[in-house]
């Protein structure tokens, strides 16, 4: 009866965790032509096998342990560790009103982000915030208005375009996207900026 109630109690565990997960690979990027839900159902397949050699030892070793239980809780902290991985801030960032064009981050060597653009639609990222993002921010401008409808991503699975450019003595790595008129709303109107000339460079990561 234990070993039933635990079995319960972790599947159920393991299983909550996994839907969560599942919710969560909506939002993920994709690459190529693979979604982020399919990239994401390949490591998690990945899970199960590797969780029933784990579990397999696990019960050799430990003779009166349950494999259910055992097997639920090894891909539980298995799902938690990918979810971690999987972390990405949501921004809110802030743009002049009226604004049109690209919108870039810089990775720079700021401590804390800044997210109100410039009127060049430049603003500096840290290391960390560079890495992790992939959500799409909340957009508004400086009198509080909702601009997301306005917003065109990379491409349909991956919303922000990732940028390197660099002039011989300087490298400016970049997270971009685009705000279009309610004319082209969804279009990408590929929007460029001149970045050595718009650029902070104090501001630059080395």
């Amino acid at each position: 009866m234990k070993d039933n109630k635990l079995n319960l109690i972790t599947g159920l565990l393991s299983f909550a965790i996994l839907v969560s997960l599942i919710i969560k690979l909506a939002d993920v990027p994709g690459g190529m032509i693979l979604s982020g839900h399919f990239i994401g159902g390949m490591y998690i397949v990945g899970i199960f096998l590797g969780c029933l050699i784990v579990t397999r030892i696990i019960t050799l070793l430990l003779k009166k342990t349950s494999f259910v239980a055992v097997y639920s809780i090894t891909t539980a902290i298995c799902f938690i560790i990918f979810h971690y991985t999987l972390y990405s801030p949501k921004l809110t960032i802030i743009v002049p009103n009226n604004y049109l064009g690209e919108v870039t981050l810089v990775l720079s060597n700021v401590d804390n982000n800044i997210l109100t653009i410039d009127i060049n639609g430049i603003g500096y990222i840290n290391q960390a915030t560079f890495n992790k993002t992939y959500m799409e921010p909340t957009l508004i401008d400086k009198d509080g208005k909702e601009l997301n409808a306005n917003c065109v991503g990379f491409n349909p699975s991956t919303f922000w375009g990732k940028g390197e450019a660099s002039d011989g003595k300087i490298k400016i790595q970049t997270l971009s996207f685009e705000i279009v008129p309610n004319n082209k709303i969804g279009q990408k109107q590929y929007y460029s900026t001149d970045l050595f000339k718009s650029v902070d460079r104090t501001k630059l990561k080395k």
